[in-house]
């Protein structure tokens, strides 16, 4: 399978790496990936025998440019003359998410799927405001288009939802899909401290960015529910229309109170169907023992499909960080090959 990459930002270069590690496993499953064009938004670089996924990781590791990559039989290369060319089988899109344009992935996966390259990303914009055009696109061209990564990285929601509760109807969808969140909390909870104090050792430890509004304000886990109730209950619902609560209000007494209920306080997303409408909410909830949520704790996350025929399905876990996003990501790859349909 060839493949090229747009997007070479931290799960960009983790996937390069994996396609190094993972060779050997690959191959005893009849895939050899074939690197083409990798890109950033500073350029490109592309090798029609295909680029060696170790020398660009040393040569990126060393300081080095991706343009300036020295390989024999490298070439520059742009987005249209990768999509001019034909000549890969699946584009990988992990450019930054962009909520209020989807672009420029919305642009890269559109073009790509009209060109007949089967598409796999990471990036929630498009899939946020374009799916069923998308999915249209893919269909037309006889294509998958593969989001795991999504919605929560290495655990797999879509999959659960769209593979093992096939036939049935989703009546409520329930979830701690934020990593960042749920760690800051668990801080609060073991080690009595303030929220502001949970949220510096996450930054500390890299686990929360510099501006973790878009985590700990609830805005990361109102896209991934959107984005899980829009394809799983097949409706179509705005951002605008989830009421949306973070947890930087939160005080080590409200955590403490919660803990002497024997309650844990947890950032849930949840959609509910009910009296011919869904409700969507993101916001605190303060959960029982017997809850399935109760015990996801640190940077774990979790998703509770509860169905009308199939009962209730939770899955939980799933590593945080660059290396388990893109493992995601071959993750939807090997079930392209294998011939699973996505759209």
């Amino acid at each position: 399978m060839r493949i090229a990459l747009i997007g070479f930002g931290g799960v960009g270069k983790a996937f390069i790496e994996l396609l190094h590690d993972k060779h050997e496993i690959l191959k005893s499953m009849g895939l050899t990936l074939i690197l083409k064009s990798v890109m950033n938004s500073r350029g490109g670089i592309y090798n029609p025998m295909g680029i060696d996924p170790l020398r660009l990781i040393e040569h990126v590791h060393q300081g080095g440019e991706l343009c300036e990559f020295p390989d024999e039989g490298i070439r520059k290369e742009t987005f249209q003359n990768l999509i001019m060319r034909r000549d890969v089988d699946l584009l990988i899109e992990t450019t930054p998410t962009n909520n209020k344009t989807g672009e420029p992935g919305l642009t890269h996966i559109s073009k790509a799927l009209e060109r007949g390259f089967h598409v796999v990303t990471a990036n929630k914009g498009p899939v946020l405001l374009a799916y069923k055009q998308l999915c249209t696109l893919a269909a037309k061209s006889h294509v998958q288009l593969g989001i795991g990564c999504t919605t929560g990285g290495a655990l797999p929601t879509i999959n659960a939802g769209r593979f093992d509760l096939a036939g049935a109807q989703i009546l409520s969808i329930e979830g701690i899909l934020n990593g960042t969140s749920n760690y800051i909390l668990s801080e609060m909870e073991e080690r009595d401290c303030s929220y502001e104090e949970a949220l510096k050792q996450a930054q500390q430890m890299g686990i929360a960015e510099t501006d973790p509004s878009l985590d700990v304000e609830g805005w990361d886990t109102a896209t991934k529910l959107l984005i899980l109730t829009n394809i799983l209950m097949e409706e179509e619902h705005k951002l605008r229309e989830i009421r949306i609560e973070g947890i930087t209000r939160l005080s080590p007494q409200h955590i403490q109170e919660a803990k002497k209920e024997g309650k844990r306080l947890k950032l849930i997303g949840k959609a509910e169907k009910g009296n011919n409408r869904t409700a969507l909410t993101v916001g605190i909830e303060a959960l029982s023992q017997d809850h399935p949520l109760f015990n996801v704790n640190s940077t774990n996350k979790a998703v509770r499909y509860i169905t009308d025929t199939l009962g209730d399905l939770t899955v939980i876990g799933g590593a945080s960080g660059t290396k388990p996003a893109a493992a995601s990501i071959l993750r939807d790859i090997i079930n392209i090959y294998k011939g699973y349909p996505f759209v």
